[in-house]
């Protein structure tokens, strides 16, 4: 009698044990339905990465959602489609001179893309779900946007020393009917003029202190255009608020820029496109303040450079 019951009791704890592992795999084929990578499945890893960079190659970006799948909207398009492209077709070409497809030895269901001469590693891995290779965009739009945020940062600060300088030669000659040395009110000349820091020529060349490609690519992310410049958008500032250097001041006076000048760069997208926002004056100091998630708009609303105590100045090693 002791026997049997104890046989009862073990078919009966077979019987639960047998039950709660049906749950926990229907738990975890539920979980890996519901969290698998939606993009097209692949038969390998290397057929993935193939077709990734066929897509970027021509920047196919309706072909690229499709392969890397919806999660990969923030990582396709930043808003500005020129440097969207330049950037995938950049990754391709590297791809194309050397690409090495490590998948782990340990699980053989996750793969790294290794690409160009220093092996760079594709933020977004492709796994294995069942028996098709999928890339798994969700994983890699963090490292990406971290990337891109980075990317974007130094060249604002960039562009912001690049305005000093140029404003700064700028002022060396007069200008056009100007009886005095002044710095230029815009990045781009009105045609037929030279009031800003580059201008056509009748003979449809462009001269001044900032080249064609530099003025055009910065005048697109000026305050008033809907398309930023590698993710900022840029306001020239024509006066200064009682925290700057000698105190409130206007830039103008009668018309003419002699008082100095100030550039404000804000991201077009917080935390996507950047997240501090950087200002420069005549001085050629960099400052940079996390304006939080409402940027822009607050950007918008600054018409002088004024950095108060919660400002920081970027040192000149950040910008390497």
């Amino acid at each position: 009698m002791k026997s049997t019951t104890l046989y009862l009791r073990f078919v009966a704890l077979s019987v639960v044990a047998a039950f709660a592992m049906f749950l926990v795999l229907c738990t975890a084929q539920l979980t890996n339905a519901q969290t698998a990578p939606r993009g097209e499945g692949f038969a390998t890893a290397e057929e993935a990465a193939n077709a990734l960079i066929d897509a970027a190659e021509k920047y196919d970006a309706p072909a690229l959602e499709k392969i890397l799948g919806p999660d990969s909207k923030d990582i396709i398009s930043t808003g500005e489609p020129a440097r969207d492209a330049e950037v995938a077709k950049a990754f391709a070409a590297e791809a194309r001179k050397k690409l090495n497809v490590k998948v782990d030895p340990r699980t053989k269901r996750l793969a790294t893309l290794e690409v160009g001469d220093e092996d760079w590693p594709f933020p977004v891995p492709v796994v294995k779900v069942g028996t098709k290779w999928f890339f798994d965009a969700k994983s890699g739009v963090r490292e990406i946007l971290i990337r891109r945020i980075g990317r974007n940062e130094l060249d604002a600060i960039k562009i912001c020393r690049g305005y000093v300088e140029a404003q700064n030669e700028y002022a060396l000659t007069k200008h056009g009917n100007s009886t005095v040395n002044q710095y230029a009110q815009k990045i781009i000349s009105t045609p037929g003029t030279q009031d800003g820091l580059a201008w056509k020529n009748a003979d449809g060349t462009w001269d001044g202190p900032i080249g064609e490609n530099v003025a055009n690519a910065v005048e697109r992310g000026y305050s008033n255009k809907s398309e930023p410049y590698h993710g900022y958008f840029f306001k020239i500032l024509k006066g200064q608020g009682p925290d700057a250097p000698l105190g409130q001041l206007d830039y103008l006076v009668h018309g003419a820029m002699i008082g100095g000048f100030a550039l404000i760069a804000a991201p077009a997208e917080y935390r996507k496109t950047g997240v501090m926002t950087f200002m420069v004056s005549q001085d050629g100091v960099v400052y940079q303040k996390d304006l939080g998630p409402n940027t822009l708009e607050l950007a918008k609303k600054i018409d002088r450079f004024n950095p108060d105590k919660t400002w920081q100045p970027v040192l000149k090693d950040e910008d390497q």
